[in-house]
């Protein structure tokens, strides 16, 4: 009877351990959303599960974008300036550095130059990339020593986002109002094509296997679908109204697009090129965020502060995340 006691409690006290194992094990893989605030001049560390604020922190005048370090510990939030794209206002020239476990400012990265820095994006050699709009170019920092490398080129104003291929060798950067896509060798730092789109695009994003790229119209309700292969527009999109920025789900089967004037988000088919489902969201979305899991999507809502929590294996809109107008550019931060 002892004998049977004592492996009761030998049993209950392992699956004890195993479970609260378990649960620290789930916490650490949720992560925190980390959201540029550019009315405040903030970065917000958020708990996505909970809807709540963790943290505020102060940056400079503006922060829009921002972009997490590959090992999570860092933040990075270019200064962009206080005003809108191709508008007269100040010109920024530095990085900001967040230390997202301290939940402090760390240090800033000094440009040397007005650059009005603009979305950050690491690359799989570990360097950090930004669009540099005032140098027609795509900067390459290193985060070790914090310093600029290089520059590669871009051959238009305005290059306010982009993206990289998965090898990192192109980048593709929207122009706006140029109304153009940059194909740049990011290598050997120079141009391999120009890519007339419209009078005035906006944002740029990705397909999974980089076989296409999409750019948005901002005349025209449609999406552009550019071939990597031949760098020309192989497809247009038709949707109900402008589009301003989208994000294809990891499985290549849908865009997500946000509509800020009719504050829709829509799902587009990418085997029909069809909208497929629609979604009313908070006033003017403006960016969207898929986890990495796949699982969610999250679309701040600037002038509402809030962010739209969109489930993407049900396809059911979840309580929003209410947080302060202002809200712009997300990165996900892996909990450690």
């Amino acid at each position: 009877m002892f004998v049977r006691s004592v492996l009761f409690v030998a049993s209950f006290t392992l699956l004890a351990l195993l479970a609260a194992h378990s649960s620290k094990s789930a916490l650490s893989s949720r992560g925190i959303l980390v959201v540029a605030n550019q009315k405040e001049h903030t970065v917000l560390l958020v708990d996505p599960e909970a809807r709540r604020e963790l943290a505020k922190i102060s940056v400079g005048v503006n922060g829009h974008e921002v972009a997490v370090s590959p090992d999570a510990r860092f933040a990075y939030v270019p200064i962009y300036g206080n005003s809108g794209v191709g508008k007269p206002g100040t010109d920024g020239a530095s990085i900001d550095i967040v230390d997202i476990q301290q939940r402090k400012l760390a240090a800033t990265i000094e440009l040397g130059k007005p650059l009005r820095p603009h979305q950050p994006t690491f690359g799989p050699d570990g360097m950090l990339y930004v669009s540099a709009e005032l140098a027609n170019a795509v900067a390459i920092i290193d985060p070790t020593s914090r310093k600029v490398v290089a520059e590669a080129p871009t051959g238009q104003p305005e290059s306010h986002m982009f993206v990289l291929s998965k090898d990192g060798h192109r980048a593709y950067t929207s122009n706006v109002h140029a109304g153009t896509v940059s194909v740049v060798d990011i290598a050997n730092r120079k141009l391999i094509a120009t890519i007339p789109v419209a009078k005035q695009v906006q944002r740029i994003s990705i397909s999974p296997d980089g076989a296409h790229i999409f750019t948005h119209d901002q005349g025209a309700p449609r999406i552009a679908v550019i071939d990597t292969a031949t760098n020309k527009i192989s497809q247009w999109i038709d949707i109900p109204d402008y589009a301003y920025a989208s994000e294809p789900t990891p499985d290549g089967r849908f865009l997500l697009a946000v509509l800020p004037r009719a504050n829709k988000t829509i799902a587009i088919d990418l085997q029909t090129l069809k909208v497929a489902k629609s979604f009313d969201v908070p006033q003017l979305p403006g960016e969207i965020l898929i986890r990495p899991d796949a699982a969610v999507a999250y679309i701040t809502c600037m002038p509402a502060g809030k962010i739209a929590v969109l489930d993407l294996h049900s396809w059911q809109l979840q309580p929003t995340i209410d947080l302060t107008p202002g809200v712009d550019g997300m990165a996900w931060s892996a909990a450690n």
